[in-house]
Formats: C-alpha cells, structure tokens, sequence
C-alpha cells in the first residue's frame, strides 16, 4: 500500500514544519501528536504567523501573534533577537508544552512549559498565551504592525478562544525564527 502524500500545511514554510515536526519526535513522550502551534517569528508581525496545525485532519488556521519588546526595542514589526532571561521582555525560541489556564492581568490565559535550554525559564517569566487589544488584526491597518508584549505569545482577544480550543492543554507549541 503506497504511503499518504506528505502533509505539507499551506502558508506554514516547509523547512519550518519539519522543525517543528521533530520537535514533537523529540518530546513526543511529554505532548500529545494529534495538534501542535507553530510561531514563524521570520514573518512580520503584520502577518499570521501562529499557525494552529491538525495533523490529524491536515487543516490549519493561521492567527496573528506579537512578540515581545525584547526582541523588536526599534518596534519595527519584526523579531531581532531571542532571549531566555529574566526581566529581557523577549520572546524565546524553541519548543512549549502547553499547560493549565488562569485568570490574570489579562483575562483567561495560558501557561506555557519551555521544553527546550532557549526557553527553560518560561514558566518563571511567567510566558504564556495571552489576549491583548494591541494583538488585534485592527492593529495592523491603523499602524503597519502589532503592539508588543513581555514576551509572551499575544493574540487578539477576539481571536484567543480560536487558539485556546485547538492547543488545549499537553500539546506542542513550536517558535523560531529561520532564516
């Protein structure tokens, strides 16, 4: 029996889902397989670049997120830099686990597991999924681009269930930045 077509998710760049892609090998044992988010942190945050991929049904939504202040200090829109530090107010690469929501500064939000060395403290920055009014796709056409946060992975308030539905808890989160 000949092998299913590879499954390649439209607007996700190829070299990008196959990191992603073994990033879950590696932690397959801590995260469930069935969904997983990817953060091409190479795009503008002018573009969706959170995709939400079922690997399952191979369907994919594709949401704006910000990146942190850290990363972007000239506010250009575009990611520069990563940092895993306490008080860097930059966003981290590499692979999350998701884990329990809470109530806090900004609503209903999610904690998010750095499974990687390049995002080990992301539990103690206290990164996590979160909604956030400069994270609408409204931001974009009045000013080029979406606010930023402390490093977190914000999306628009209107836009957070969509995110929160398909992640859940236990599963892969995937941010980089390739060249």
């Amino acid at each position: 029996m000949p092998l299913p077509p590879r499954f390649e998710p439209e607007g996700v760049r190829p070299e990008l889902f196959d990191a992603a892609m073994k990033a879950l090998d590696r932690h397959d044992r801590r995260v469930k397989g069935d969904r997983i988010g990817i953060v091409d942190f190479s795009a503008s945050s002018s573009q969706p670049r959170f995709h939400l991929v079922d690997l399952e049904n191979r369907k994919i939504t594709s949401l704006h997120v910000a990146h942190g202040s850290g990363s972007d200090p000239a506010h250009t829109g575009w990611l520069q830099r990563f940092s895993n530090r306490m008080g860097s107010n930059a966003s981290s690469e590499g692979a999350y686990l998701t884990s329990d929501y809470y109530y806090g500064g900004h609503g209903r939000s999610q904690r998010l597991v750095g499974l990687d060395a390049t995002n080990s403290n992301a539990l103690e920055r206290a990164i996590v999924i979160h909604g956030a009014w400069y994270a609408e796709p409204n931001m974009i056409g009045a000013h080029g681009k979406l606010g930023r946060s402390q490093g977190c992975l914000a999306v628009g308030d209107s836009l957070l269930s969509r995110a929160f539905d398909h992640l859940g808890e236990g599963r892969l989160i995937y941010a980089a930045k390739l060249a």
